[in-house]
């Protein structure tokens, strides 16, 4: 599983660009998953429901299932926040996992900048910071910059980073040859 994040300051867009991002990853023929990272408390629960319920009442884990979709909450209670790695162990394996937040961790990422923006760059203190994506021209920045509104180039740029635009083409000619056989 490859992994690749986005980090920016908050307001920036990156989860305006996650959005582009998936559909666009997705038409390649990848599996992606997200993870993200909530600097505040947060609850995908709703007061009254029974799951909510079982997890007032003390359970450590209540998993919800149905047609649909499942569901596994996980009640940190008097632990530490878990850290990156503990909750990607948790993750499905899938061809991309994409980051959001967790801009301290030592995974690959493209910084999201916005022209206008008072914030200082990350990536002059983040070395895992591969690229910046912007929405205007940068000069004197020492790393590749690609169009923040161009998520079909962001895309290009994580996956050729990671070497999965190397795979696609070799699975599209493998089933080129299965194909002409």
């Amino acid at each position: 599983m490859k992994i690749f994040g986005l980090a920016g300051w908050s307001g920036s867009g990156k989860t305006t660009l996650m959005s582009k991002l998936l559909p666009e990853l997705i038409s390649r023929g990848l599996t992606v998953s997200t993870m993200k990272h909530a600097h505040h408390t947060f609850d995908l629960d709703t007061p009254g429901k029974d799951s909510y319920i079982h997890r007032e009442a003390g359970a450590t884990e209540v998993m919800i299932g149905s047609a649909t979709r499942w569901a596994l909450m996980h009640e940190v209670r008097d632990e530490p926040e878990p850290d990156f790695d503990r909750l990607l162990n948790a993750m499905t394996p899938v061809d991309l996992l994409l980051i959001e937040g967790f801009k301290k961790h030592g995974h690959s990422k493209v910084e999201i900048h916005r022209a206008g923006s008072d914030h200082r760059f990350l990536y002059v203190e983040e070395p895992d910071i591969v690229a910046i994506a912007s929405d205007a021209p940068l000069d004197d920045v020492p790393l590749p910059v690609v169009d923040l509104n161009d998520a079909a180039a962001v895309a290009d740029f994580i996956l050729d980073h990671t070497g999965l635009n190397a795979a696609i083409r070799t699975t599209a000619k493998e089933a080129q040859k299965d194909g002409a056989a």
